[in-house]
């Protein structure tokens, strides 16, 4: 039986035989941690019913991993190859940190997906701040790497740092605008991801995505991305939707020009006619009781329609629009403003506002129950003696020069 001394005296006669079975040692020791220890983690994980473990899997990727197993041998046994020790060592220890450091942001990677799919999310991302976490993983692996191959210390490259301050902080700029932006983005609750903003500098207009130390993703409407700079975000004018979906709410604010010919004072005729909508009816009873009774105490007579106060075609069918909007069921009549409006008079008629709010927030049932509050009013106009106000199209202007033309004639 060899004694411990032969065994040494055979090493250094035979340094490539051992360099041959550490290699195959390490070989073996690869094969049993991934087909082994990486497999069966993988296995387990989609085994279980939880997601958590499936996303850490995922990230980490231990088959990755398992590489660590044979650089750590390597590492071990590097003392009996003397002639070769030092860049074993130095070239496994390099190994073993750059995959120890891919690791461990890839934890924090895993940590942000378990948090952003926890029950407890509400579209406060904390990626900036892992972001920061990682390019300070990465800046220690850069300095650990100088320090193992000049042989300094760690302490000795961070003082030797500091005359590289403006540099650095020249390099990281963008990201240091980032950090802050990131900061008073969280602080202040500003946007989230799954909010809708509209930034029309970048032409953004859609979903928050995803949100990084360095940029935010908005998938737009029409499902293209547009990324916007963190830092910039807070130098540009942007809108957040938020509010009116946590409102409950969204608003219709649109307006009908109607024609100012169209306006007149009511007949009887017509007040009789108007009586026979059901939603008029109460409207009609207080405001002629009203007025009978204000011209009556002033003892006004009604030689002409200009003698007292009247009723016009325009303002019982604002009382009419106010009227169907409040036994309308999708509309809100408490809490959010409801308000139907005339605004000024103008080239194109005197507009008529509606500004109320739907009790949905859904873009698609939205839009819907607009149009058909407004195909309704403007079907109804006829019935009030009114028209909308529209620009006469060109075959109007052939047509009146035709009929010009055949007079002339």
């Amino acid at each position: 039986m060899m004694d411990f001394t032969n065994i040494l005296a055979w090493i250094e006669a035979n340094p490539y035989a051992v360099i041959g079975v550490i290699l195959l040692l390490s070989l073996l020791t690869f094969i049993v941690a991934r087909a082994v220890l990486a497999r069966g983690l993988t296995y387990l994980a989609r085994r279980t019913k939880t997601e958590f473990d499936d996303i850490l899997v995922e990230k980490l990727r231990p088959f990755r991993i398992a590489w660590l197993a044979p650089l750590t041998l390597l590492y071990i046994f590097a003392y009996l190859v003397p002639a070769y020790q030092t860049f074993i060592e130095k070239g496994s220890l390099f190994l073993i940190l750059w995959l120890s450091a891919v690791t461990v942001n890839a934890l924090f990677d895993a940590l942000n997906l378990v948090y952003e799919s926890g029950p407890s999310f509400k579209g406060i991302s904390i990626q900036s701040y892992l972001d920061i976490v990682k390019i300070l993983v990465l800046l220690a692996a850069i300095i650990m790497s100088v320090s193992l191959f000049t042989g300094e210390s760690p302490v000795v490259l961070l003082t030797g740092l500091g005359a590289l301050t403006a540099i650095l902080l020249l390099i990281f700029r963008d990201t240091i605008l980032s950090f802050v932006a990131s900061i008073q983005i969280s602080t202040q609750d500003l946007i989230k991801e799954g909010d809708w903003i509209e930034v029309p500098s970048f032409g953004a207009d859609g979903d928050v995505i995803n949100m990084t130390l360095h940029t935010i993703k908005v998938q737009n409407w029409d499902k293209t991305i547009s990324v916007i700079p963190t830092h910039k975000i807070s130098e540009v004018a942007y809108k957040n939707w938020r509010g009116m979906q946590e409102s409950g709410g969204r608003r219709i604010k649109r307006a009908i020009n109607i024609d100012l010919g169209s306006i007149c004072f009511c007949s009887t005729a017509m007040i009789e006619r108007f009586r026979k909508v059901d939603l008029l009816q109460d409207y009609l009873d207080s405001r002629l009781a009203e007025i009978e009774r204000e011209n009556r105490e002033k003892g006004i007579k009604r030689d002409s329609p200009l003698d007292g106060r009247q009723l016009t075609n325009l303002g019982t069918f604002r009382a009419y629009v106010e009227a169907y909007l409040h036994n309308h069921k999708d509309i809100h009549q408490e809490r959010l403003t409801f308000l139907v409006r005339q605004l000024a008079p103008g080239p194109t008629g005197v507009p008529m506002e509606i500004y109320v709010f739907t009790k949905t927030t859904e873009w698609v049932q939205y839009e819907k129950i607009q149009a058909d509050i407004f195909d309704h009013l403007l079907a109804s106009m006829p019935v009030f003696d009114l028209r909308v106000f529209q620009e006469p199209p060109g075959m109007a202007f052939t047509a009146a020069f035709h009929s010009a033309a055949r007079r002339t004639e």
